[in-house]
């Protein structure tokens, strides 16, 4: 717990902070490394393509995923890719890019980004944790 010391000046209390600087936030944050692996949950929408399918743009940024190497699984409302956290937000990037280049100027995405640091655990071992826990249930 956090007690400041008290000096009395002219009847009032003034406090003087005796916290470290990494306790007030001041610090080096370029030294702050990214986590190593992470996945990313995203769905990309092209605004204002004069249609309601978006299945030309999800095509291309899938073929641009597997070029990528990276795991990847494409599902009704995005797409999930694991990786690296450099190479993840680069291919989101590059995503971007790409359907930029085919004319649509107006990109929007959404993500959700999971990162753990006690194990190694890819998104379809969560999937598969969550099955086997209802088979269970099913005997």
């Amino acid at each position: 717990m956090f007690r400041p010391a008290l000096t009395r000046i002219s009847g009032t209390h003034t406090i003087r902070a005796c916290v470290s600087k990494r306790r007030l936030g001041i610090m080096d944050y370029s030294t702050i490394k990214t986590p190593d692996r992470c996945y990313a949950d995203f769905c990309l929408i092209p605004v204002g393509t004069g249609s309601a399918s978006v299945a030309e743009e999800v095509a291309g940024v899938q073929r641009l995923l597997k070029e990528s190497g990276l795991q990847y699984t494409m599902h009704s409302a995005g797409t999930t890719v694991e990786g690296s956290w450099d190479e993840v937000f680069r291919v989101i990037g590059q995503a971007h890019s790409l359907v930029h280049q085919h004319g649509v100027v107006r990109v929007q995405s959404s993500m959700r980004v999971g990162t753990r640091t006690d194990k190694k655990q890819s998104a379809q071992d969560k999937v598969k944790r969550v099955q086997d826990l209802l088979a269970k249930d099913a005997a």
